[in-house]
């Protein structure tokens, strides 16, 4: 298992609540690099406007991957998501979601998250999530082109009425039948919703649709600072086989650079405990 920091790129308007460390984007690299992260998971809002060849330069010159594309800034700093009723924004949404998928492809990272872009049901809820089937498994065509796989990530009552634990998301991924869709769990919005630290996890791994995973304690400030057993769970995707990404994507706080440090060192000590 490999750990990255989540990041907003420089053309993100809104500082985003869950985004980590601060600085120009190249600072930003080396705070991730010299913590002992391996790769970061990018917040973007205009995929197709970042210089990509720089990027992956500064990315090589740090040694770090691109664990993921975020979809986390679309929602919240520029106000588009998939079920938006009105049918520009949700075009646009669409579109986005495309150009999510190509920077993805463009720099090599395995996965596209979809958490609060996708919108709330627009009216009935079935029809929502059959309406939302049909846009994921257009864009996991477009996706699967390049390698690149969709990962939906069930939210919290709080934050979303589509989707909140991972038995709702195996159920709804029946519906979109498409090998590339799977599921991004977070720790933080499992301890509202499931009833077990690992069995969620184990859960969508023995289906083979665990793609990726976000870390945060039950606060949503850094693991270690709150109640979740991390411990049991990464015990559990070390049997289970995960071999992907744990993402820290949690509250920057007490500053960004401080939350980043504070996951990276406290997940790094329990997965050395797991050899």
């Amino acid at each position: 298992m490999k750990l990255a920091l989540t990041i907003q790129t420089p053309e993100v308007q809104a500082t985003v609540p869950v985004a980590l460390l601060s600085g120009t984007m190249l600072e930003k690299l080396e705070k991730a690099a010299r913590m002992g992260a391996a790769g970061v998971e990018l917040i973007t809002t205009g995929p197709a406007s970042l210089d990509v060849p720089a990027l992956q330069a500064l990315l090589e010159r740090n040694g770090l991957q691109v664990a993921a594309v975020a979809s986390g800034g679309m929602a919240f700093a520029a106000g588009l998501t998939l079920l938006n009723p009105d049918p520009v924004v949700a075009a646009l949404a669409r579109q986005r979601l495309d150009e999510l998928v190509d920077l993805a492809a463009a720099l090599h990272a395995p996965v596209v998250t979809v958490g609060s872009f996708r919108g709330r049901s627009f009216s009935d809820r079935d029809r929502s999530l059959a309406r939302l089937a049909v846009i994921l498994r257009r864009a996991a065509d477009r996706a699967a082109l390049s390698g690149v796989r969709i990962a939906i990530e069930p939210l919290n009552r709080y934050e979303g009425d589509l989707v909140n634990n991972v038995a709702e998301g195996l159920a709804f991924l029946n519906k979109v039948n498409h090998p590339a869709v799977g599921l991004l769990v977070d720790t933080f919005h499992a301890n509202i919703e499931e009833t077990s630290w690992t069995e969620p996890f184990r859960q969508a791994a023995r289906a083979g649709k665990l793609f990726h995973v976000h870390l945060g304690d039950n606060n949503r400030l850094p693991p270690g600072q709150g109640l979740i057993d991390f411990s049991a769970i990464l015990s559990t995707l070390a049997q289970s086989g995960y071999a992907g990404w744990l993402s820290a994507e949690l509250l920057a706080k007490p500053d960004p650079d401080t939350a980043g440090m504070l996951t990276l060192d406290y997940i790094h000590k329990l997965l050395k405990n797991l050899r």
